[in-house]
């Protein structure tokens, strides 16, 4: 039996409930948001504050390490260890107790911080630190680094709002320390803050003159707020000392009241370090939030999302978002008005409307994931990545910061909390070549050496963890950091919590996790063209930002449908992005693209491709799920559903000569049927249309305008056969709109089913016949760039724009890629007036690859100037494909849809339409839902004149 399995055998032992040691959890917990890869022995995944005592307890015993960890989303390897990692996020996320008079909240330490802000929200209060992190990190994780964010200057940071804290220490002990009273009365408390108040009262000079200088110096123990004049504040001493002290389980906060009124104003400099010159008379207009950017970011965005992502900006190449509050709107807009006019900004704007506002904070909150990826368009990586400076000195140092990178030849994205000082940047430093740990090594002790020139602090947020404690020395004296050691010793003699970080700490260039991978280029069946060809620099893509780990659909987000059903880190993109991780570099993970590692984390994948576009990295685990799948699976027999399911269209094609009699058979078989074809027996099948839509367009040619501009219907497999009722609504709206629709001679596939179910080969094949047909057929138009091709299906249309791309070479996609249109992008690019469709409530579930790829804009802008009343919602139906379809995958697919879609139906107002433009929606729908679903061509052909 293995260390980890004795180990785990002890702790279920202690009655604690969930004792993981699985390979897969291994490899899922064994990194965080930062550079580091350290897989822990086991995972423990407590209910309540004994079994965290009773893990801490069998750890003393047997010399067992002990990390914390929170949400995981930690930027500079904090939350890894090599021993136990406690998850606290999964079960211990209570609020416990909202005092409203006292303006207080007692949290357990998994409560997440956005639920903690929905909870005080009715009260009229908040909790003020904000990282960009808030809807994954909780309020243990943020304790742990002392987390900021971007209203800091309003709020303050976390240790701002500390009143109590309950802890554990290694020792045993478990105490309750009041922020107030803890070290009032010393002969009353424990020994163990008779010994602390020695360490502290012993250098004192020490303390006073290098420890709290300016607001965001985190490095390193906050060791003034043990100071006899600061009342000996053990509680926010513990802030930030990255449970290498103790082991926090429940706290007790401040609370802020909510600002009755806020306003954004966006202030334009030539450059950065202008922007940083600037801030410094910004501050006196007395700001809740004063963050920066530069179009660095901006042009990422673009690029990424689309121009429509970013709202107009003021002149400039680098802005200022500033907040400032008041009592009314009127206050708010004159104190706007007079930051405007003394900003010294070259463009000045007051954005009133607070949709463009939370798209503009939108941009600066994704800011970690959307500078994944350097100006040069190279992986970019954290470790230099929150130092600070005291405000006055801002602009300085951001030029010598670019100065230094410029020395090294690397490029990054900066953005930070200006009003503070704190700089975030990731750097495309060479991870990934030979010499790389080398240089990274050179260039965070180069970095070191600046930030002590500016007096400044290597961590302005999110503490030290392994990318920074080696480095302290260059920041305090011997002195200071034998304080530090002396602290540990107190709290901590045996050094189990969290060793390596802060005192004793790991190289800095030991346990990168790029490194440990080796580049894969060879045999694979996609081009991973952005990531230069290489499975392995995609899949590192996750940097572990954890954002599929929030719930994201109340923005019209869809990424991560089955981490939101089952909550399981395995079950996120993150989670299996460190499973692929591991397989790739083939310690915990061995067994190569068939590891059961690899198949059991990306099982419930519903490769809805949400991760796409709402993974601020753009991570697409659809893909790579396609990918792993083929690569396990090439010239092996393979599961009964990629036959059935994977070669659907092609059995769609042998019914269409008897589709009458193929609905009674498979009706008749029911259920034994299903099972045959891996399919699960509490689904419907689809019945096939008597007359499919090719035929119904052949028989109508002579009844149908032969005039107008052409337009090529890409005609998929599933309208064709199941729904040409679709088809038929399309070509209806497109002549109103004055267009001639014609389709290809021969049926053509996108092979969607065969990429979904990995079976790369003969989906290269079928796409590329469909690629050729429809290059040729719209070339015969005169038109500059040919006949636009509308795609019906919004599944089949990605193909077309995303993946084909990848499976074919963008030159050869691209003819296609760039004709190919949904419908609602044709019609809002002609200008076309859509029926009225005042009265009309429409439900709007767009599809998954809708929203990943083509964007839901142009559906908006056409059902707004309709006049319909629309409810968009955010998530997956749950179908997503032969997903849900398949054995094992009914129940995850049904809590998908309950998490938005069949709620909002249900509560749909009498007479609301349900629009779902993808097959898959609409029979998700038609199996679990009490209205139908339609797609938007039926719903706008449904309002036009009879002919």
């Amino acid at each position: 039996m293995s260390m980890a399995d004795l180990v785990a055998s002890e702790l279920r032992a202690r009655g604690i409930g969930e004792v993981l040691a699985d390979s897969t959890t291994i490899a899922a917990y064994s990194s965080d948001a930062g550079l580091y890869r350290v897989p822990p022995m086991v995972v423990v995944r407590p209910r309540h504050h004994d079994e965290v005592a009773a893990t801490l307890d069998a750890c003393r015993a047997n010399g067992i390490p002990v990390t914390s960890r929170g949400g995981g989303t930690s930027l500079c390897g904090n939350a890894v260890g090599t021993g136990v990692v406690i998850d606290f996020s999964r079960h211990m996320n209570r609020i416990l107790d909202i005092d409203p008079d006292a303006r207080t909240a007692t949290v357990e330490a998994g409560v997440i911080q956005v639920d903690l802000q929905q909870a005080a929200k009715p009260h009229g209060l908040l909790f003020g630190p904000d990282p960009s992190s808030y809807t994954r990190c909780t309020i243990g994780g943020m304790i742990g680094n002392n987390a900021c964010g971007t209203r800091t200057l309003g709020y303050g940071k976390t240790v701002d709002n500390m009143v109590s804290a309950r802890l554990l220490t290694a020792k045993g002990e478990d105490l309750r320390i009041d922020s107030t009273t803890a070290g009032r009365d010393l002969r009353r408390g424990p020994a163990l803050l008779d010994d602390l108040e020695r360490v502290a009262g012993s250098d004192l000079a020490t303390i006073r003159t290098e420890f709290g200088r300016f607001g965001r110096q985190v490095s390193g123990y906050a060791l003034e707020h043990l100071l006899p004049e600061r009342g000996f504040d053990v509680a926010r001493m513990l802030v930030g000392s990255e449970g290498t002290l103790a082991v926090v389980t429940e706290a007790t906060v401040s609370l802020a009241t909510e600002p009755r009124a806020t306003m954004l104003v966006v202030l334009g400099y030539p450059d950065i370090g202008t922007a940083g010159d600037a801030t410094p008379t910004v501050l006196r207009f007395g700001l809740t939030a004063c963050e920066g950017i530069d179009k660095r970011i901006t042009d990422v965005v673009r690029e990424r999302r689309g121009a429509h992502a970013v709202p107009s900006l003021p002149a400039g190449e680098a802005w200022l978002f500033a907040e400032v509050t008041g009592d009314t709107r009127d206050e708010a807009r004159a104190k706007a008005e007079e930051l405007a006019a003394g900003s010294g900004a070259v463009g000045t704007l007051i954005e009133e409307d607070p949709a463009t506002a939370a798209a503009l904070w939108r941009i600066r909150a994704d800011g970690a994931g959307l500078s994944a990826r350097s100006p040069a368009g190279k992986p970019a990586h954290a470790g230099w990545e929150d130092a600070a400076v005291p405000p006055d000195m801002l602009g300085s140092y951001l030029r010598d910061l670019d100065a230094l990178m410029a020395e090294f030849g690397c490029t990054g994205i900066p953005y930070g909390h200006f009003g503070d000082g704190c700089m975030h940047i990731r750097i495309d430093l060479p991870l990934d070549m030979p010499d790389g740990r080398k240089v990274y090594r050179e260039f965070v002790t180069a970095g070191a050496e600046l930030i002590a020139t500016y007096g400044g602090s290597l961590s302005g947020e999110h503490g030290d963890g392994r990318a920074r404690s080696e480095l302290l020395p260059y920041m305090y004296s011997e002195r200071a950091i034998a304080l530090f050691q002396q602290v540990k010793r107190v709290f901590d003699p045996d050094n189990l919590l969290n060793p390596g970080v802060m005192v004793e700490p790991a190289a800095i260039d030991a346990d990168l996790r790029i490194p440990a991978a080796p580049p894969l280029r060879r045999h694979l069946a996609f081009g991973y063209h952005g990531d230069a060809g290489n499975f392995t620099q995609a899949v590192h893509r996750c940097t572990g930002v954890g954002k599929c780990r929030a719930d994201n659909t109340g923005t019209g987000g869809v990424m991560c449908p089955s981490y939101l059903a089952t909550r399981e880190e395995k079950d996120s993109t993150r989670g299996r992005a460190r499973v692929l991780q591991e397989m790739l570099n083939g310690t915990s993970v061995n067994g190569g693209w068939a590891s059961p590692e690899v198949h059991e984390a990306l099982d419930l994948c519903l490769s809805c491709k949400g991760c796409l576009s709402d993974c601020p990295t753009g991570v697409d685990m659809a893909m790579y799920k396609a990918e792993v799948l083929h690569q396990t699976y090439k010239k092996r027999v393979r599961p009964p559903s990629h036959y059935s399911l994977g070669w659907l269209p092609r059995w769609a094609r042998l019914a269409e000569i008897a589709p009458g009699l193929v609905n009674t058979v498979t009706r008749a078989g029911g259920q034994v049927a299903l099972k045959a074809a891996g399919a699960d027996p509490r689904r419907n099948i689809p019945a096939f249309a008597p007359v499919t839509f090719r035929e119904w367009f052949r028989r109508t040619a002579d009844q149908r305008a032969t005039t107008g501009d052409p337009v090529l219907l890409f005609v998929d497999s599933f309208t064709n056969h199941f729904t040409p009722g679709v088809g038929i609504a399309t070509v209806r709206v497109l002549e109103a709109a004055g267009m001639r629709p014609e389709i290809t001679e021969r049926q053509q596939c996108c092979g969607l089913t065969w990429i979904s179910t990995g079976q790369l080969d003969a989906a290269r094949r079928i796409l590329g016949r469909s690629v050729r047909a429809l290059r040729d057929h719209a070339r015969r138009d005169d038109t500059a760039g040919g006949m636009p091709i509308v795609g019906m299906e919004p599944s089949c249309t990605g193909v077309f724009r995303s993946d084909a791309g990848e499976l074919l070479g963008e030159r050869t996609a691209a003819p296609v890629a760039e004709n190919i249109r949904t419908l609602a992008e044709l019609l809002t690019e002609r200008g076309w007036q859509p029926p009225r469709l005042e009265g009309t409530t429409v439900v709007a579930q767009p599809h998954c690859h809708h929203h990943a790829v083509m964007g839901w804009n142009a559906d908006a802008r056409l059902l707004a100037q309709a006049g319909a009343k629309v409810q968009r919602l955010g998530g997956c139906c749950g179908l997503a494909g032969n997903f849900g379809v398949e054995q094992g995958h009914y129940e995850v697919s049904v809590k998908v849809a309950e998490h938005q879609l069949l709620p909002a139906v249900r509560d749909a107002e009498p007479g609301a339409i349900v629009l779902a433009d993808g097959f898959s929606c609409r029979t998700q729908l038609a199996d679990l839902a009490p209205k139908p679903g339609h797609h938007l061509a039926e719903l706008f052909a449904a309002m036009l004149p009879e002919e």
